[in-house]
């Protein structure tokens, strides 16, 4: 009888996914021409808002109001999004009226955004009508960077190990996405996101939107 050890059957349950979805807006190329001019000519006219931006421009949340027509449609595609990413607790779908607000962010060199979350939102998202030339160098920054919501305490622990599973070298650390123009990022509200520095010579400009019940 032989008496070599027998490899254990091991399953490991994906339990506590976090969702972030990366959209490719359709037809996005005449979408940013006009949200590119209703956002600089806004920008020139009002002073703008101090959240989590460092440095930089960020609209009042209301650019529904000054959005027009583009801004309406953005908002449709996100809509269009959650909805087949969102169901009740026992996984059926789910018809929701979502409310919203938006805002327009202008990123220049030097410029980015402190960790921060969106309270009283169920899905937050963020759009790139003009990524910087970050698309084409990623040397340029201003990366969205998501920090791991199972906290810290395993990178404070033991820095050098991780997990092998997906999404297991990020432990207690941070994962980023690189802006590209005409892509969506929509994230879970409560998640703690920021934006790296941005270290180009051109504009880098995005919109901001929560969605809420």
């Amino acid at each position: 009888m032989s008496t070599a050890a027998i490899a254990p059957k091991v399953e490991v349950a994906p339990l506590f996914a976090t969702p972030i979805a990366v959209v490719e807006v359709p037809d996005s190329a005449a979408l940013n021409v006009e949200l590119k001019r209703i956002i600089l000519e806004h920008e020139r006219i009002s002073p703008g808002t101090q959240h989590s931006n460092v440095g930089g421009w960020q609209s009042s949340w209301d650019m529904e109001r000054w959005g027009g027509p583009p801004a309406a449609r953005l908002l449709d595609v996100a809509r269009g999004v959650v909805n087949g990413l969102t169901c009740d607790r026992q996984g059926r779908s789910v018809a929701i009226a979502w409310k919203s607000n938006m805002w327009a962010n202008v990123n220049r060199a030097g410029h980015g955004n402190e960790f921060h979350f969106h309270p009283g939102s169920f899905w937050s998202g963020v759009y790139y009508v003009e990524d910087g030339g970050i698309g084409a160098d990623p040397s340029l920054g201003g990366e969205l960077e998501f920090m791991d919501p199972r906290g810290v305490a395993p990178a404070m622990y033991a820095p050098n190990l991780a997990w092998t599973v997906p999404g297991g070298r990020s432990l207690g650390a941070c994962e980023s996405i690189a802006p590209r123009t005409g892509r969506m990022v929509l994230f879970p509200a409560w998640i703690l996101h920021g934006v790296r520095p941005y270290r180009g010579d051109a504009e880098r400009i995005s919109i901001a939107f929560n969605l809420s019940v």
